[in-house]
């Protein structure tokens, strides 16, 4: 496959509606309040940049792609969107280096233990 994206993949929503459709009708309604023109605080730019910097934290290509394009819809500058991807790298560099301490934490004592 030459992309991330099968257009195809979307068929397979047919398998919530047959088998969830009250969850499916649950969150389409919750992401069409989340995401609608007017918020009660944040405007729609805004909504959409963090959006796309959960996307890109959570490496899902699907909302990297939507949230981008809807952000740029919005008013949002390939400034913005690069200060965006930015904070997104940052968060994840932060969550590394303070994950990375349980490691000192799970194995303090450890190198006492094997000496003797």
């Amino acid at each position: 496959m030459s992309h991330y994206l099968d257009p195809t993949d979307k068929q397979y929503t047919r398998v919530y509606k047959s088998e969830t459709p009250e969850i499916l009708k649950a969150f389409n309604e919750f992401n069409a309040a989340v995401f609608a023109p007017e918020g009660p605080e944040l405007s729609l730019k805004v909504r959409e940049l963090i959006a796309v910097a959960v996307g890109i934290t959570t490496q899902c290509v699907y909302c990297i792609e939507a949230h981008s394009k809807n952000a740029a819809a919005a008013g949002a500058t390939e400034k913005e969107l690069a200060e965006t991807a930015w904070v997104a790298a940052a968060i994840r560099a932060g969550g590394g280096f303070a994950h990375g301490r349980l490691a000192f934490k799970f194995t303090e004592g450890a190198a006492a233990e094997h000496t003797h």
